[in-house]
């Protein structure tokens, strides 16, 4: 089965075209806020290299997300509207479960930068495919790194990571090199050969996993709890749509 898998949860984002375990074709770009045509115009391009029509692709797998929030929507959205546009089933995975793919370690905590001293992360303590022993989740970089046993243990991968090295190094930890960091799209191909759970129920209620709320909600909640104690939102939520985290 030809797949097509998008993922644009970091600044660096990619297209991929597989069949099975075999990458036909693989592509980085960066991703701005605004130009999700950019992503739609490179798998243009690829099938046109490969010269595979957009009829043969028989599924869509996209990254889940955490990340950027605009980001994320953008491979969501086309993800989505492909499959509905070709009746083909969509596979999601968690954008962090396809760092530790890359990573090439069975012990790896997979970190975006989330900003303003925030990390997304999630930890895999028995490699890609395991279930995450913490997260994906948003918090304080001192948080993360307190709460996670034997800290010394893991190794690092993700922008995150980098931005952090200091403070993770310091606590005896190992950051992997940039270039092991990223949400490959040719990493959620790999996933989805292994991972059939990652197969979407129900495409029209499925959304990505943002892990929190989006600034712009966040700015809403402020406004509208002035004068009164704000409610605490939890950070962590359950996959949508089966997906494993």
């Amino acid at each position: 089965m030809l797949s097509l898998a998008l993922e644009t949860s970091t600044g660096l984002g990619g297209v991929a075209l597989g069949r099975a375990d075999n990458l036909i074709s693989e592509c980085a770009l960066a991703v701005r806020a605004t130009h999700s045509e950019t992503v739609l115009d490179e798998v243009d391009r690829m099938l046109a290299r490969a010269r595979i029509g957009a009829e043969d692709i028989g599924r869509v797998v996209v990254g889940a997300g955490p990340g950027s929030f605009t980001g994320v929507r953008i491979a969501a959205s086309l993800a989505k509207g492909w499959c509905h546009a070709r009746g083909v089933p969509l596979f999601a995975y968690s954008s962090l479960r396809a760092v530790a793919a890359s990573a090439g370690r069975d012990r790896v905590c997979a970190l975006f930068d989330a900003r303003r001293g925030e990390v997304y992360g999630a930890a895999f303590a028995d490699g890609p495919l395991g279930a995450p022993v913490r997260g994906p989740a948003a918090c304080d970089i001192g948080r993360w790194l307190g709460g996670l046993e034997d800290c010394a243990s893991w190794s690092f991968a993700g922008e995150g990571a980098i931005r952090h090295r200091a403070m993770i190094e310091a606590r005896g930890a190992t950051v992997l090199p940039p270039f092991l960091g990223v949400p490959r799209a040719g990493a959620l191909l790999w996933l989805a050969e292994r991972l059939p759970a990652g197969r979407v129920a129900d495409i029209d209620a499925w959304e990505p996993r943002y892990v929190r709320s989006s600034g712009a909600e966040r700015q809403v909640g402020r406004r509208g709890g002035a004068g009164r104690q704000p409610v605490a939102k939890p950070r962590v939520s359950a996959e949508s749509g089966g997906a494993p985290a």
